[in-house]
């Protein structure tokens, strides 16, 4: 399933040329969000990926991994926990900054995040859209870990081979993507 899945993301996905600026190709995933077989497929093949991994929480990183992440966690019957840019989350919360091309970026967690999990340990997968450099998703297992959590899993519909953001997170935990381009 999983490979005739790679290939039906591959073939969803749009090219956006000079987005968000010029000499960049987006990978645009709204052709799968637009298509209720293709995105149900998707969620399936994301619970496929990481059910081996024993998470007992979903992290979604904002905004498109809450797209991704919050029916995943919803399917499995676990926590959903949101990671989100700054000043949008409503209580107290922990932050993290981080590098990203052409800037920095701050992302947050609420700190309580973890008590929804009913286990001595909170084992999280965190689920995203894409992963390029890995500058976000490596922001995020840090906040979760802050909080004493184990990343287990960092999960991607897409990923972008070729920018190596596997590389920076292998260290965090095991890296899975539904399709490499």
């Amino acid at each position: 399933m999983l490979q005739t899945l790679e290939n039906t993301i591959k073939d969803s996905l749009r090219d956006v040329p000079d987005f968000p600026k010029p000499g960049i190709v987006f990978k645009d995933i709204t052709p799968i969000l637009g298509n209720p077989v293709i995105f149900n497929q998707t969620i399936e093949g994301l619970i496929e990926i990481i059910k081996p991994f024993g998470a007992n929480a979903i992290a979604g990183i904002e905004a498109r991994g809450f797209v991704f992440g919050a029916p995943v966690a919803a399917k499995l019957n676990l926590p959903f926990i949101p990671v989100r840019k700054p000043g949008k989350l409503p209580w107290k919360t922990r932050k993290v900054a981080y590098a990203l091309e052409y800037g920095e970026a701050t992302i947050e967690v609420h700190e309580d995040a973890l008590e929804c999990i009913n286990q001595p340990l909170a084992k999280v997968a965190i689920i995203d859209d894409l992963l390029a450099t890995g500058g976000t998703t490596q922001a995020a297992c840090k906040l979760i870990s802050s909080l004493g959590g184990e990343i287990v899993v960092c999960a991607f519909v897409v990923e972008l081979g070729f920018l190596n953001g596997r590389q920076i997170l292998k260290d965090n935990s095991a890296v899975c993507s539904l399709a490499r381009l």
